[in-house]
């Protein structure tokens, strides 16, 4: 082969290595305009579920149900809700009490289409501690059997009454669940207000045994859920314990449930 052949050879070959590099450069820059991080080596993140507005801190509550939810019978206003954020956070563990939703009176035919209602939602998404307080007005008449003379009523009564409570009781634990399914959703148990009076002692503490048990069977269907009892701290300290409407705990009532809660909360 002459010299001017080789030449002739090694530019063509010199040409034909150049074009390959351009288009290779031209084909990297369209991958990169239509998918970055393929070409940066990395594989495109899958798209992420949707996060709620705001996440919910692991330790802010909210109290939601009746009357002991809301605190009546504390003089100081603070109940078993905001009792335990204080004895939380005295333990060194950051609390907040967000949203109080206790209404006196309330029963779980009441409280059931509550958990519609979009600002209920809302706030009990943003917790991370639910504590729920609710059957009591089911099972007793509050005081009005003691205070406006009317008959206590009868086991047949209470039979009846727990029967469809319970079924209301299930519906809203299922509700809470699926509203907020990471939040810790706390039960406080009934008690018997009326143990250190001879006509309602034995009927009440059945009553408040068999709706405790169902709670429990209930609340044990979920994950994150607890059961927080309370028969026995009012059982033998009825006096000590309940406010002068002998129903509501006073603010001694309210630390005793408090102080089993924070204790019961795995930290």
């Amino acid at each position: 082969m002459s010299r001017t052949s080789r030449i002739w050879l090694w530019a063509g070959l010199a040409s034909l290595i150049s074009t390959l590099i351009l288009l290779a450069g031209f084909v990297y820059a369209v991958s990169d305009i239509a998918d970055p991080s393929a070409a940066a080596g990395h594989s495109p993140a899958p798209p992420s579920p949707m996060e709620p507005a705001v996440k919910a801190g692991a330790w802010d509550v909210t109290a939601l149900g009746d009357s002991l939810a809301k605190g009546t019978g504390d003089d100081t206003g603070s109940g078993f809700a905001r009792r335990a954020v204080e004895l939380f956070n005295k333990e060194g563990t950051t609390s907040k009490l967000i949203n109080n939703l206790g209404i006196n009176g309330l029963t779980t035919k009441e409280l059931l289409p509550m958990l519609d209602d979009p600002g209920v939602k809302y706030a009990l998404q943003q917790s991370g501690i639910i504590l729920l307080s609710i059957g009591g007005n089911d099972l007793f008449d509050g005081t009005e059997a003691l205070t406006s003379g009317q008959q206590v009523p009868s086991q047949a009564e209470i039979e009846a009454a727990i029967e469809k409570s319970s079924e209301d009781f299930e519906k809203i634990v299922a509700q809470i669940k699926k509203i907020n399914v990471q939040a810790l959703l706390v039960y406080v148990g009934l008690y018997n207000p009326f143990s250190d009076l001879e006509g309602m002692r034995e009927i009440g503490n059945d009553t408040v045994a068999r709706w405790n048990a169902m709670a429990m069977k209930t609340l044990g269907e979920y994950e994150g859920t607890l059961v927080i009892p309370t028969y026995d701290l009012f059982t033998n300290n009825a006096a000590r314990y309940l406010s002068s409407d002998h129903f509501h705990p006073n603010g001694d009532g309210y630390q005793a449930i408090a102080e089993r809660m924070v204790q019961s909360i795995a930290r």
